[in-house]
């Protein structure tokens, strides 16, 4: 019988599991967990630091990364055969919870990786405020 680990299904589907994604080569993303927080490492090879936007918004953790180079480019002899290198839009959404806002994730982009750092909140209690019917008499 297998044990169940922090790192199955089960954990990454509840916190930073976010949407299925398929990876083209780019978007490769690690996440770990500090004492604090977790850490977030993004692989984006080619992209410069203007290219990327993140975003908290419902809980979840969005990263977009656009290239703003065509398809369809030429090179100095002609047309391309083959094209590997990924241009275009992708993004990666990872669900952190409602308490964190987008002022607690703190990244930096260094030599084609991003690392984001967000920080371990609590949700607040959701407090009923009991409301009732004037009664006029």
């Amino acid at each position: 019988m297998l044990m169940p680990s922090i790192f199955g299904n089960d954990f990454m589907n509840d916190f930073f599991g976010g949407f299925p994604y398929k990876s083209n080569g780019t978007m490769q993303t690690d996440v770990s967990e500090t004492d604090k927080g977790y850490k977030v490492t993004m692989n984006l090879p080619g992209y410069q630091k203007e290219d990327i936007k993140g975003e908290v918004k419902d809980g979840y953790l969005t990263v977009t990364a656009t290239t703003s180079k065509n398809n369809d480019e030429k090179d100095k002899d002609g047309k391309y055969i083959r094209k590997e290198r990924y241009s275009g839009s992708c993004s990666r959404s990872f669900y952190v919870g409602d308490a964190v806002t987008q002022d607690d994730v703190k990244a930096k982009f260094e030599n084609g990786v991003l690392t984001l750092e967000v920080p371990k909140k609590e949700e607040a209690p959701k407090v009923e405020e009991k409301k009732y019917i004037s009664i006029e008499g």
